[in-house]
């Protein structure tokens, strides 16, 4: 799967700019929420320091020595304590502060504790006396700036999000424009057609993409060059084909018609359709080949009209119609499409000789063209022996023949029309004719073909 350029670009900025905020939090933090906790911490060490060192076991029963003249003692409006024992009972001090639960390991446990309708700081410490292991928790009163430097850090945390948040838009935003020459680009290429080898302006984009763009130009006009040279041979073959078939057709016409030759006659007659059955092969082999898309990219399409096709290609094959005693009709209509006159041509030829070749003496074969849901059509109706709906799939294969076919076909006929319609994105149909007779062969153009 494709990745996208945008989204790398989205990736990559918004991890660096993320740890930047995040170094940013840690900066703020560090110089104005750590300060007030260690400051803090140290007043409730000192005071606890402080408070163990008056603690005294008189009878059993731990009390604090709260004698003024002996230093070191907390203000009271600063510093609360609670002294417990074990089973949390209290021995001396405000009641008023709850007890702290701490682990059977850990001896000093900082935590926040409610007192006085406010949340405050407090250090709860287990040592061993006389009487027995018990605890203090000292809490400090004094207001401090904490929950102000806490609530600073959560606003300039938020903040900083917001920020990138805002400038991964921004960012995103400014890739999709700069992208857009990109789009563009790649929009010109997928409208063009197989046949439009026309070079890119490179002038027209930007120069990081530039040498993309003279790369395809190359490539473009390494195609032209070999589309060329391939359409200079199939001509030349062509040529070379068709001349010495033709001359070897009239030689042995007119061998075939010399008295001398009269006891070779069948002979000749049945060389002489061995020639035409090549001539047609070979004929039919190269209009295949003008029909393969990469021999026709370089081709140079025209407006022409179905029905003027139409009336050439049937007039073409009137007399063969005749001699064959087939009803040879035509029903078209204007129809416009941009294609390649001789393609078409070769399309409906051979659409047509398919029909007389199987259809029987005094059956029909009817040429039709025009418009069907603004769709150009061609279609080729005869009263044949029909294709069978299992073989309809197998006959548009070169070289196919259906079993028991007459004549001495190449079975090339509908691979050169099935070629040719897939050239211009048309689809072909083979269906049974009307009432269930014959085949109807139906060839359906694009609307974007029309004009």
């Amino acid at each position: 799967m494709s990745s996208s350029i945008s989204r790398q670009l989205i990736l990559w900025l918004a991890i660096p700019l993320m740890l930047v905020a995040l170094c940013g939090a840690l900066i703020h933090y560090f110089n104005n929420v750590a300060p007030v906790v260690i400051s803090s911490d140290r007043r409730l060490k000192d005071a606890a320091n402080s408070l163990m060192g008056r603690v005294a076991v008189q009878q059993g029963q731990a009390t604090i020595d709260l004698n003024p003249s002996k230093p070191f003692l907390p203000s009271a409006d600063a510093i609360k304590y609670a002294l417990r024992d074990t089973q949390g009972r209290l021995l001396a001090g405000d009641a008023d502060l709850p007890p702290v639960a701490m682990g059977s390991e850990g001896t000093e446990l900082l935590a926040m504790a409610p007192l006085e309708g406010r949340s405050v700081r407090t250090l709860t410490t287990r040592f061993d006396t006389a009487g027995g292991p018990i605890t203090l928790t000292v809490a400090d009163l004094r207001k401090t700036s904490e929950p102000e430097a806490r609530l600073g850090l959560m606003s300039t945390l938020l903040w900083d999000f917001v920020q990138l948040d805002i400038t991964l838009v921004l960012v995103w935003v400014g890739i999709q424009l700069g992208l857009r020459p990109i789009r563009r680009l790649r929009d010109e290429i997928a409208s063009r057609s197989p046949q439009d080898l026309r070079p890119i302006v490179e002038s027209s984009v930007p120069r990081e993409i530039a040498p993309l763009v003279l790369t395809l130009n190359r490539l473009f006009g390494l195609l032209r060059t070999s589309v060329q040279s391939q359409q200079q041979f199939i001509a030349d073959t062509a040529h070379q084909l068709r001349t010495p078939i033709t001359g070897m057709q009239v030689q042995l016409g007119l061998l075939a018609a010399e008295p001398a030759a009269q006891p070779l006659k069948a002979r000749l007659l049945t060389l002489q359709e061995g020639v035409k059955q090549l001539a047609h092969a070979a004929n039919q082999l190269l209009t295949l080949a003008r029909a393969d898309p990469s021999a026709n990219i370089s081709a140079r399409n025209q407006t022409i009209d179905l029905r003027a096709i139409v009336s050439e290609v049937a007039a073409r094959f009137f007399d063969r119609a005749l001699q064959a005693n087939i009803d040879l009709g035509v029903d078209a209509t204007p129809a416009l499409i941009r294609a390649d006159p001789s393609l078409l041509d070769d399309l409906l030829s051979n659409l047509v000789d398919n029909s007389l070749k199987y259809t029987p003496a005094g059956g029909s074969v009817t040429v039709s063209a025009g418009e069907r849901a603004g769709r150009p059509f061609l279609a080729v109706e005869d009263t044949g022996a029909g294709i069978p709906a299992a073989e309809r799939p197998r006959v548009r294969q070169r070289f196919y023949r259906m079993p028991n076919s007459p004549g001495h076909g190449s079975g090339l006929g509908l691979a050169i029309v099935d070629e040719i319609a897939r050239l211009y994105e048309a689809s072909m149909t083979i269906e049974s004719g009307a009432n269930g007779t014959g085949t109807r062969v139906l060839v359906q153009f694009p609307q974007h073909r029309v004009n």
